[in-house]
């Protein structure tokens, strides 16, 4: 019986232990990607997670320094036939325009009311920053983050025909969630305005507001007769776009990031200072080859073109996501109906 006892107690320290360690050690059999396909992808995301958590590997990484980062638009979720934002930019204009008589008689607004896409993007982005200014300013924060979740709510993709908010990577959200399961702190680092992200992509990503980096806009404090707000200006503050992203990495988050995700060159510079580590880092592509559940891109496309990143990519020995073979399903939707 003492023999018995022994044993018995044992077993409950070792279980003790274990369950203070890092995830890692824990359901090891469970399958914590099970919308990817089996293969190097899927192995080499598997090894390096499992490495960073493991204090007896020589790729151990510190807990405060498991820093992932990944961009939105055509990383998380999906970015054709525009990005979800010019969307939402392009309803506002027609909700706003009876109040601009004269926007039927000018540009860029003549041909966002005309649904003349081809005038719109011979507008280029000049005309592009014309129309987000129009639109997301000269209101308060609270009142923009209002609208954009009623647009969300209410709003589905022009060629899906579903929410936007169902569009996301059922893939990326398990990546997120096996990465968080192992003591990373996953951020949000996009070239998207961060008050159009901020309403809609916690609920969605299971990342606080606090880490979600994107392009701003200027604000002003107003102390409104004791109730104080805050009030969006028609002008640019700082676009988180390609040299831009590892700024605000260093200057919100302070630390290099030890796993970065993108699908464009405009994630280049942000894969680069995640590449230079002192620890082993993670980079990874998304590359757009699936026209059929999704869509087929790259090089020469005038959304997330992959050019220079594909490049570097092959060249480096970063890991590019082939989405039509190594994904099992893109959407959430469709991992509900294979199972």
């Amino acid at each position: 019986m003492r023999n018995v006892n022994t044993w018995v107690l044992l077993f409950l320290v070792w279980g003790l232990i274990a369950c203070t360690n890092d995830s890692h050690y824990i359901n090891d059999q469970v399958d914590p990607l099970p919308s990817w396909a089996e293969g190097d992808t899927k192995a080499s995301i598997i090894n390096f997670v499992q490495d960073a958590a493991n204090p007896e590997s020589e790729f151990f990484i510190a807990l405060p320094d498991r820093i992932a980062v990944f961009d939105n638009d055509g990383t998380l979720w999906s970015e054709q036939p525009s990005y979800f934002q010019l969307f939402f930019i392009i309803d506002r204009v027609k909700e706003m325009a009876p109040g601009h008589p004269k926007w039927k008689d000018e540009q860029p607004f003549k041909a966002v009311l005309e649904n003349d896409m081809t005038a719109l993007a011979k507008s280029g982005e000049e005309g592009l920053i014309t129309l987000l200014l129009e639109t997301h300013s000269g209101m308060t924060a609270d009142e923009f983050n209002t609208m954009v979740l009623e647009w969300v709510q209410t709003t589905k993709h022009p060629t899906k025909n579903r929410p936007f908010t169902d569009l996301v990577y059922q893939p990326m959200l398990e990546l997120l969630n096996y990465l968080r399961e192992n003591n990373f702190k996953t951020y949000v680092v996009s070239g998207g305005g961060v008050d159009f992200m901020r309403p809609v992509l916690p609920e969605i990503y299971g990342i606080p507001v606090e880490q979600i980096i994107g392009s701003t806009i200027k604000t002003k404090f107003d102390d409104n007769n004791g109730m104080p707000v805050m009030r969006r200006l028609s002008e640019l503050d700082f676009i988180n776009d390609k040299e831009g992203k590892p700024i605000n990495i260093h200057k919100i988050i302070g630390k290099k990031p030890v796993f970065c995700g993108g699908n464009s060159d405009g994630d280049l510079a942000m894969m680069q200072w995640t590449a230079s580590n002192k620890y082993k880092s993670f980079m990874l592509y998304v590359h757009h080859t699936d026209s059929i559940r999704e869509w087929a891109y790259d090089r020469n496309s005038h959304i997330g073109r992959f050019d220079k990143g594909l490049d570097e990519a092959i060249e480096k020995g970063w890991t590019v996501v082939d989405m039509e073979n190594d994904w099992e399903v893109i959407f959430p939707y469709e991992a509900k109906l294979k199972h």
